[in-house]
């Protein structure tokens, strides 16, 4: 089962078992307003109606297409057992990832994947390839429906998925002017810290180059955080000075050293200059303007980058909280175009197709992203 949520309810002992599989065909079926009422006018008036009054149960088997599919509607009006509901969930996702979904059935860890009939169970390697591919061949919403059994939404996103698809360019030639990290830190390791990189083109544009973000502690997204510094030879990492400028700073400051003392990194290579950003107050008030960037083709994406693209498609101006890989993108456009963060409306060039390699040169005394300064 790829991603695949099963649903029981009622006693073990039954006299009838109602057995609902895939209840929704495909994608279309699921967004239907009128399919989805249907079907769920169908179970309520038909299905449970053929039930015997006593010892009896419904199991479905389905993958999660949409916030309220048949899955979602059983658990929105009926509730998970654990929470006084109806409802056992047995939820296999993909790839584990019990902190957001809570105890993995099989007890994996987080990012172990889920095994496949034809690949070896104790071949880890090839089980995650395989997911992996299948992750960079699906667009987000089918990775989270097929593969992760958890359903985004579509409407009402600031960015639509078809906007991220036109932004991903792996093939222009550009020199970057500047190099950054930006982080948004988690808290005590229970939520993901956004950690992403990129720099400001010569062409006036913020390329998105890397996202190492993940659940983690201060300690942990201090250090992905350097190590990814390093790596693209950064000259700034960007910190939100709106949440705890001062830990972020030490907590960056003792990792680089400790990396140094590690052999990590090089004792001669001199740690980026910590930058800390005013972003707006107010999630929507933050990450606005930079979506505005991306509609103005003033952001682009120097590769496919699922769980960030995935995000900002989904998540919604009337949710609470955004998540940590938006919340670093914003502070990396607002620390490398801080006109942006003042609500201006910069033109950018006209997109350009990408270039055949070699169209363009770059400075002997550079690498692919800048040149690194030692002491």
């Amino acid at each position: 089962m790829e991603g695949a949520s099963n649903f029981f309810a009622g006693q073990v002992l039954v006299h009838n078992c109602l057995i609902i599989d895939d209840p929704h065909k495909d994608r279309a079926d699921a967004e239907s307003d009128a399919s989805r009422n249907a079907l769920h006018d169908w179970y309520s008036s038909t299905a449970l109606k053929r039930l015997q009054p006593d010892r009896n149960a419904v199991v479905g088997i389905q993958t999660r297409w949409h916030p309220d599919d048949w899955a979602g509607r059983r658990l929105s009006e009926e509730g998970r057992i654990e929470e006084g509901g109806r409802w056992k969930v047995v939820h296999l996702p993909a790839i584990a990832n019990p902190s957001k979904f809570g105890p993995d059935p099989l007890g994996r860890d987080d990012g172990e994947p889920l095994t496949h009939p034809k690949i070896p169970t104790r071949n880890r390697r090839k089980l995650l390839a395989w997911w992996a591919d299948m992750k960079a061949t699906s667009i987000v919403r089918d990775w989270h429906s097929l593969a992760q059994g958890d359903p985004q939404p579509a409407e009402g996103a600031l960015v639509s998925e078809e906007l991220l698809r036109m932004l991903r360019d792996g093939g222009t030639q550009v020199e970057p002017q500047r190099i950054a990290v930006a982080i948004d830190p988690s808290g005590g390791g229970r939520d993901t810290a956004g950690v992403v990189g990129g720099f400001l083109g010569d062409d006036g544009r913020v390329w998105i180059t890397h996202d190492v973000s993940a659940p983690m502690s201060s300690a942990d997204w201090s250090t992905a955080a350097c190590k990814l510094a390093y790596e693209t030879n950064a000259s700034v990492i960007y910190v939100e000075w709106n949440f705890g400028r001062d830990m972020c700073e030490l907590a960056i400051r003792t990792s680089w050293e400790t990396l140094q003392r590690d052999g990590v990194i090089p004792a001669k290579v001199l740690m980026p200059l910590i930058d800390p950003v005013r972003a707006k107050q107010g999630k929507l008030l933050r990450a606005e303007p930079v979506a505005q960037q991306m509609v103005q083709d003033r952001v682009r994406l120097r590769g496919l980058f699922v769980d960030l693209e995935r995000e900002w498609a989904t998540w919604m101006p009337t949710d609470p909280d955004s998540p940590g890989r938006i919340d670093a993108s914003c502070i990396l456009v607002y620390g490398l175009i801080p006109e942006a963060n003042k609500g201006a409306i910069v033109h950018a060039p006209l997109p350009q197709a990408p270039q055949p390699s070699g169209s363009r040169t770059q400075s002997p005394a550079a690498g692919m992203y800048g040149r690194r300064i030692g002491r």
